[in-house]
């Protein structure tokens, strides 16, 4: 009876014991969870805080609305989506949705826009480019600013009269660089 209650009374501190190690272990995985969430919301506010305001902008906006337009057809002298665009129409279109206007072609935005460093430019600003001949130093062509990533490599969405054949998002380098004349700010 004596060895009974002796190897009851053990598998009883065993069991206490164990449940006692079961409670501490639920008890730092519920501190882990709600320390955890902190600490995600605090890798969130940090990552967020590095976004730019201009994100949700109008700029960014008007940065999708031009990207849906991709693949729309060139055609000369015209601004109309269901028509087609030529660059200028292309670029007037997009700014006239967003409340700008003012320019209507190539020599009007070089003429019109704020003149600024390349350096300078931003996500929305117009670049002014020659015509197809770079060695005639007059605007011909334009296109909007649609990215700049963080080495400074920007990308331009316009209407191409070339090989792309209508609404396109080309990397400013080659042969559009040798052609870039400025770029101008025309949203403030």
């Amino acid at each position: 009876m004596k060895n009974t209650l002796v190897i009851i009374f053990f598998l009883m501190t065993v069991s206490l014991s164990s449940f006692a190690q079961q409670q501490k272990t639920e008890k730092l995985e519920k501190e882990k969870e709600v320390s955890l969430p902190q600490q995600y919301r605090e890798i969130v506010t940090g990552i967020l805080s590095k976004i730019p305001d201009a994100a949700s902008s109008k700029v960014s906006q008007m940065m999708d609305f031009a990207k849906s337009l991709l693949g729309t057809r060139y055609r000369y002298a015209s601004s109309n989506p269901e028509k087609g665009f030529d660059c200028s129409g292309f670029v007037t279109y997009v700014l006239k949705q967003f409340g700008f206007s003012g320019a209507r072609s190539s020599v009007d935005y070089a003429a019109k826009g704020k003149t600024i460093k390349l350096a300078d430019a931003k996500v929305g600003d117009v670049l002014v480019f020659t015509g197809s001949n770079a060695k005639i130093r007059r605007p011909g062509h334009v296109g909007i600013i649609y990215s700049i990533d963080q080495d400074g490599n920007i990308k331009f969405i316009h209407s191409s009269s070339g090989k792309a054949k209508g609404v396109t998002i080309t990397d400013l380098e080659g042969y559009y660089k040798t052609r870039l004349m400025k770029a101008v700010t025309v949203v403030e």
